[in-house]
């Protein structure tokens, strides 16, 4: 029974803190960074054709490329990142990062060799590493459990603009000045934002959407164990890893795809990936946060029962739509897969966000995005790659559709993951709202 003279943690009032016009812009500005962050790393996709024939490289050595070489420093650098971040200025460490990432893709056009170009990209993977989670966190301690999916829907907005930024520039700056000009051009905006948010970047107290003050960060196996034993999270990670395993692999190689099967130049490519991921998706992924929220509001569950549907609903389509020979019917049934590409993000990290706790959020996204990345960065475009080289002395071009269309199927498992975690979710968010 609960001593009515014990004495009481402080509870915070964020409005105070942070007024709702500050709480927009923080979301904008860390939207702006994470596009920046997106842009740096998936720009070599619209490019992969023109290195490819620069460098005299195979689809498994592009695939490398696009794949562990920068996706497993990111996940693994990732962890001790946010550790540090739960400890320390969360605003300070996006920074540095998002420098690092910066000035490396700028030296991935210096790049004079595979090696060379392979040694860049890890150093891009090292800055990306320290901008997502701590800037999830920050979100998270500014948004209530019933309101995050929306503002973290449009953080990942950044993933959208970042693929319609690297698509349209760098499709069309790789064909008019090469594919060296073309990177070292989207590095320049990153060092921009870098100045701005040392300026107008704020950090808010942890714990204050939640209010009430946040506990000591606790040790790596902790928080760890913590996610281990609440079924939601595990099967919330193992969903979210084979969603962005098709996504990575996808996004890595749809422009070759269209390059090679459908004979359009990097600038065709561009303009219409641009639009289908960069408007569509965007269009998609903001949908989803919102309709996450207003469903969420009636029974929780729908954050994920959300996904899993759409995630199972379009693999279908995608599987069709990278089979189809026409060009036009190929953009008719990849339409829809595109428009709700990244939908998953929002709700994923919503309830990620709900079943911790406020102390251990950067290292929790961190833990999280480690496993994403390192299946999903290391095994999406390197597979991709490895089956299109199987697939192709026997069908030709179309072999690289056939690559994509067994990725596509892996959709489904992730799908029917998030379904599972659904069964779980409310008791495992009532036993973190407990402690």
């Amino acid at each position: 029974m609960k001593n009515p003279n014990a004495s009481e943690a402080p509870v915070l009032s964020p409005e105070p803190l942070f007024s709702r016009g500050l709480k927009a812009y923080t979301v904008g500005l860390l939207t702006l960074i994470y596009t920046a962050n997106y842009v740096d790393r998936q720009i070599v996709a619209i490019l992969l054709q023109s290195i490819k024939t620069d460098m005299d490289l195979s689809d498994t050595q592009l695939g490398l490329l696009t794949g562990p070489a920068f996706g497993v420093f990111y996940a693994t650098l990732g962890i001790p990142i946010a550790y540090l971040a739960d400890r320390m200025s969360r605003k300070k460490i996006i920074i540095a990062s998002l420098t690092l990432f910066s000035v490396m893709t700028f030296v991935c056009g210096l790049a004079q060799n595979y090696v060379q170009l392979l040694l860049a990209r890890v150093g891009v993977g090292v800055g990306e590493a320290g901008t997502s989670p701590p800037s999830h966190a920050i979100i998270a301690d500014m948004y209530g459990p019933a309101d995050r999916a929306a503002p973290l829907a449009v953080f990942a907005l950044g993933i959208n603009i970042g693929l319609f930024a690297a698509f349209l520039v760098g499709g069309y700056i790789g064909d008019t000045y090469g594919w060296r000009v073309a990177v070292q051009v989207v590095a320049v905006p990153g060092l921009a934002l870098a100045v701005l948010a040392w300026f107008t970047l704020r950090d808010p107290p942890r714990g204050m959407s939640d209010n009430k003050t946040s506990g000591t960060a606790p040790p790596l196996a902790q928080t760890f164990a913590y996610m281990w034993h609440t079924k939601s999270i595990r099967q919330l990670i193992i969903a979210s890893t084979l969603v962005i395993t098709v996504g990575y692999g996808a996004v890595a190689w749809l422009p070759s795809y269209f390059i090679r099967v459908h004979g359009m130049s990097a600038t065709q490519v561009g303009g219409v990936l641009a639009i289908m991921i960069g408007i569509g998706g965007g269009l998609g992924t903001a949908f989803g946060g919102i309709f996450a929220d207003k469903l969420g509001k009636r029974d929780v569950r729908w954050n994920l029962w959300l996904v899993a549907l759409v995630t199972m609903g379009v693999a279908p389509l995608s599987i069709v739509g990278y089979l189809t020979t026409d060009t036009l019917l190929a953009l008719v049934w990849l339409t829809l897969p595109l428009f709700v590409g990244a939908l998953y993000f929002g709700p994923t990290l919503a309830m990620l966000h709900t079943l911790v706790k406020p102390e251990m959020r950067s290292l929790a996204s961190a833990i999280m995005l480690c496993i994403n990345n390192i299946i999903g960065l290391g095994v999406g475009p390197l597979s991709v790659g490895y089956l299109s080289d199987q697939f192709t002395p026997v069908y030709g071009p179309q072999g690289l559709g056939y690559a994509l269309a067994c990725m596509a199927v892996i959709g489904i498992w992730g799908g029917a993951h998030y379904w599972l975690a659904s069964r779980t979710l409310s008791a495992d968010i009532e036993k973190a709202q407990a402690t």
